[in-house]
C-alpha cells in the first residue's frame, strides 16, 4: 500500500517590506511521502516570498506542465511559474513559454544550477529569476519542522527574519544571474 500526503498546517505572520505585503496565512499543505523535509519548507518559503492575489500550491511535483506554485488572474490566465529546488532546462523552457515570469527558489548549490541551466536552451533565459536559499538555515529549519507550525516571516532588503517565538533565524535570500558562457 503507498504511503499517503502528510497534512501540515502553517500560521504566517507575513511581513514583506520589500513588496509592501502584510498577511495573516494560514496554510494546509500536504506533503507528499517523496518531498524531503528540505523541498517541502522551500516550499512554503517560496509561497510567502511570492504570496500575492491568485497564488495557490498546484499539482507540479507530479503534473510535469503545472508548476510547484501557480498566480493566476482573475481570468485563470497564469502569470507566474514558481517552481522549487533544481527543475530540469526543458521544464523551464515549458514555464518560459507558458508563463510572463518564471521564478526557481532552490534549496540546493544555486551557483551550480544557474551554471547547469546557463549551457541550456532556455526560453526567454535572460528573464528567469533564481533565487538561493541558504542551505544550512533550510537544514536549521528542517530541524524544527512539526505538523502545526506558527511564526513570523519578515522580509527587508531580501533578508529574511523567521521567528518562532523568542527564536529567529536570519538568512538572505540570493538572486543569481543565469548567463550563457
Amino acid at each position: 500500500m503507498a504511503l499517503g500526503a502528510t497534512i501540515y498546517v502553517f500560521n504566517i505572520e507575513l511581513a514583506n517590506s520589500d513588496r509592501d505585503v502584510y498577511q495573516s496565512l494560514q496554510l494546509r499543505v500536504a506533503r507528499h511521502p517523496s518531498e524531503s523535509e528540505e523541498y517541502f519548507l522551500a516550499r512554503i518559503i517560496a509561497y510567502c516570498l511570492e504570496y500575492t492575489e491568485g497564488i495557490n500550491f498546484s499539482n507540479g511535483l507530479f503534473e510535469p506542465d503545472e508548476p510547484t506554485i501557480a498566480v493566476r488572474d482573475l481570468t485563470g490566465a497564469l502569470q507566474a511559474w514558481i517552481d522549487v529546488g533544481a527543475p530540469e532546462a526543458a521544464r523551464l523552457h515549458r514555464a518560459s513559454k507558458a508563463a510572463p515570469r518564471v521564478a526557481v527558489y532552490t534549496h540546493k548549490d544555486g551557483a551550480q544550477l544557474a551554471a547547469r541551466l546557463g549551457l541550456e536552451r532556455i526560453h526567454r533565459v535572460e528573464s528567469l529569476e533564481l533565487y538561493a536559499l541558504d542551505r544550512n538555515w533550510i537544514a536549521n529549519l528542517a530541524t524544527k519542522l512539526a505538523r502545526r507550525m506558527e511564526f513570523s516571516f519578515t522580509v527587508a532588503e531580501q533578508h529574511v527574519y523567521l521567528s518562532f517565538g523568542d527564536e529567529t533565524l536570519p538568512c538572505v535570500i540570493e538572486r543569481i544571474a543565469i548567463g550563457h558562457p
